[in-house]
C-alpha cells in the first residue's frame, strides 16, 4: 500500500468532507427532476456548500495558502508561493440531470507549478491522487498511462462547446480531423475525470479548449506522474492561465496534436 504524504492526506480529507455532502445532495437531485423549478438552483447551492467545506479544511491545515475559488473569487494567502486550485464540483451539468459522473478536484500550485493533485469521484468511490516525484495512484493502485502506439487503436476524450460557449465551428473541424483517425471519441462532461482516466490508461488522450485552471490543475499532475504528456494544444507548456489542453500517453501526443493543429 503506498504511503500518502501529509500534504496529500490534507487534500484527501478536504475532498472527503465535501464528498459526504455532495453524495447526499445528489440523492436529492433525482427527486427534483420532476419538479417545475428543476434542480439547477439546488445544485448551485450544493456546489457552494462543497466549496465551503473544502476551504475550511484546507485553511485549517495550511492557513497561509491562497485559495482562488470558482464560485466566489480569490482569497489571498500570506504565503505568496503556494495556492490551492479547487473545483468543488466538476460535472455540474451532469449532476443537474441526475447523471452519476462528477468529481471534486483539488490541486496545489507551488511557485507557478502544479505539484499535487487529488480527484475524487464520490459515486464510484474512486480516489485519484498524485504528487510530483511520487507517482500517481487510484486508491492504492499505482497508475500508468496506456501503452498504445497506434492512433487507429486509441480512444480519446474531449469537451464539446455548448450554448453561448466556445468556438462551435472550430470544434467541429477538430472533431472531423480526429474521428477518422481513432477508434472512438468520448465526451462524459467532467474534465477532471477525463484527465484522471488518461492517467489510468482508460483513455489514450484528451483535448479541450476554453478551460480554466480548476478544470485541469489536479489532472495534469496525475497524467505527468503516470508517465503521460501534457501541453497546450499548440504545444506550449501548460500554465494556470492556459485555455487549452492536450494530454496523452507519451507515444501519441505528437500525432494527436498534428491532427488538431492541421484544421
Amino acid at each position: 500500500m503506498p504511503t500518502r504524504s501529509a500534504l496529500i492526506n490534507v487534500m484527501v480529507r478536504a475532498a472527503d468532507k465535501a464528498a459526504r455532502g455532495l453524495k447526499r445532495d445528489f440523492g436529492e437531485v433525482e427527486q427534483l427532476q420532476v419538479s417545475v423549478k428543476g434542480p439547477a438552483d439546488f445544485v448551485s447551492q450544493a456546489d457552494i456548500r462543497a466549496e465551503r467545506a473544502i476551504r475550511d479544511e484546507l485553511k485549517r491545515a495550511r492557513p497561509g495558502f491562497g485559495f482562488p475559488r470558482e464560485e466566489s473569487g480569490e482569497i489571498a494567502g500570506e504565503d505568496p508561493h503556494h495556492r490551492w486550485i479547487v473545483d468543488p464540483l466538476d460535472g455540474t451539468t451532469n449532476v443537474q440531470h441526475g447523471i452519476p459522473h462528477f468529481a471534486i478536484s483539488i490541486a496545489l500550485e507551488a511557485k507557478g507549478e502544479m505539484v499535487a493533485g487529488v480527484i475524487l469521484d464520490p459515486i464510484k468511490d474512486e480516489l485519484f491522487w498524485a504528487e510530483k516525484g511520487s507517482g500517481a495512484f487510484l486508491n492504492d493502485r499505482r497508475l500508468r498511462v496506456s501503452s498504445r502506439k497506434q492512433l487507429g487503436q486509441s480512444l480519446l476524450a474531449t469537451g464539446i462547446p455548448f450554448l453561448e460557449h466556445g468556438d462551435h465551428t472550430g470544434f467541429l473541424r477538430e472533431l472531423g480531423a480526429v474521428m477518422p483517425a481513432v477508434s472512438g471519441v468520448r465526451r462524459l462532461g467532467a474534465a477532471a475525470l477525463d484527465l484522471a482516466y488518461v492517467a489510468a490508461g482508460r483513455y489514450d488522450g484528451f483535448w479541450e479548449r476554453g478551460l480554466s485552471a480548476w478544470d485541469f490543475a489536479a489532472g495534469i499532475v496525475l497524467v505527468r506522474e503516470a508517465g503521460g504528456f501534457v501541453s497546450e494544444i499548440g504545444g506550449a507548456p501548460v500554465r494556470s492561465d492556459s485555455d487549452s489542453l492536450l494530454a496523452c500517453n507519451a507515444a501519441l501526443g505528437n500525432s494527436v496534436r498534428d491532427l488538431l493543429t492541421r484544421t
